[in-house]
């Protein structure tokens, strides 16, 4: 036998559908419509061109610049750049009042990883364990499942209540009877509800504090309200974020977390004794350049939220069931359409949106917002296909 049985049990993580025969208007994996700020670019540029020398050496295994950019910049933010506030750019700009955080956020409360998908592969090793079962909602990011089933972890999946929220109630109590920890997105996916600051406080004062509580806030940038205040109050909170969205990076492969200095260092410990050097130069300098240039990354998150609740009208008007998101995608379905047919029908018009096979979400489809361009596109091929 030259296999594990660990593998013959594995279940991978199924991403977006990333197709090479034709060229699809993608709108099904969540990723930002809009090129990484010239500021990146300028300093990709820079640096390959100016410091060669340094491609053939290891990069700085703790990433200290590029984590004390990401503490700047969700200082000068607050942590939801679609709210911030800016005249002159990234000099002035600020929190809206409901994001500013309390304290100042260090970079000894930051760890960085190979996008936020690796973070979260040495989170659950670091804080969940064999030995108890963690507490997730049933609908949520389908990774987490496959960390359960690759570290022989017991897992907890609550239904979601009949509005698609998330039953924090059913959640507190299993988590008190398994004690091994919560872990949920807020906003979640792929609904986009998210729940508040003070939902999320009311939950942590009830849970018990020597559980970890994890909130993954890959989305938060685009209307939720981020938990980075309830830092200075909980000490078992961790919160995973990601450049993958609102920072249009996900080619950079990019993600943190934002938690207490003990905790960043449990993590630390956990990568160090799988790889020394999981960031590579180039993802250090131009995720340090991004932290850099907030006021960028605030107007593409503006402009998306504002085609989010434009397309949301239109599927609203054309009869569609549709979930307010506070992300950059939208959940919705046709009644008398299954999820399935609908996505078929738009991909033969030349877009791609995210069906899921899953039982109980199969009538669903997932819209990422794209630009307005693309997203008159979808409306077309929404039209054509709902006749």
């Amino acid at each position: 036998m030259l296999t594990s049985n660990r593998v013959k049990n594995l279940h991978p993580y199924v991403p977006g559908e990333q197709p090479k025969d034709r060229d699809y208007i993608k709108l099904n994996a969540n990723e930002n419509p809009y090129p990484p700020s010239p500021k990146v670019q300028e300093a990709v540029l820079d640096f390959v061109k100016k410091h060669p020398e340094k491609m053939g050496l290891y990069p700085d295994p703790d990433s200290a610049e590029l984590h004390a950019a990401i503490a700047e910049m969700l200082n000068k933010t607050g942590g939801v750049l679609c709210r911030a506030v800016y005249k002159s750019g990234d000099d002035d700009i600020a929190p809206s009042p409901v994001d500013k955080i309390p304290f100042t956020v260090t970079p000894e409360m930051i760890y960085t990883g190979n996008g936020s998908d690796e973070v979260l592969s040495f989170v659950f090793y670091a804080f969940f364990d064999s030995g108890s079962t963690f507490v997730m909602p049933q609908f949520t990011y389908s990774f987490y499942p496959v960390y359960a089933g690759f570290y022989n972890i017991p897992s907890d999946c609550i239904p979601l209540n009949q509005d698609w929220t998330l039953n924090t109630e059913e959640m507190l109590a299993h988590a008190a009877k398994n004690q091994g920890g919560i872990i949920f997105a807020n906003p979640n996916a792929p609904t986009g509800l998210g729940l508040t600051r003070e939902q999320v406080r009311k939950m942590l004062l009830t849970a018990d504090k020597d559980q970890i509580f994890i909130v993954d806030e890959a989305y938060v940038d685009f209307g939720g309200e981020s938990c980075i205040p309830l830092l200075a109050e909980f000490k078992n909170l961790v919160i995973v974020r990601t450049f993958s969205k609102s920072l249009c990076g996900a080619g950079q492969r990019l993600g943190y977390i934002v938690a207490n200095p003990e905790l960043v260092n449990i993590v630390t410990t956990v990568k160090n004794s799988v790889n020394h050097f999981p960031l590579d130069a180039i993802a250090q300098v131009s995720g340090t350049a991004a932290c850099r240039n907030p006021s960028y990354y605030a107007d593409c998150a503006r402009k998306v939220v504002t085609e989010r609740e434009s397309f949301y009208n239109f599927l609203v008007d054309n009869g569609f069931y549709v979930l307010k998101s506070q992300t950059n995608f939208l959940f919705a379905k046709k009644p008398g359409l299954g999820g399935d047919e609908l996505y078929r029908r738009i991909k033969s018009s030349g877009l791609l949106i995210r069906h899921f096979n899953t039982p109980g979400i199969e009538d669903f489809v997932r819209i990422t917002i794209g630009t307005k361009s693309q997203m008159d596109e979808l409306r077309k091929a929404v039209l054509e296909a709902i006749k």
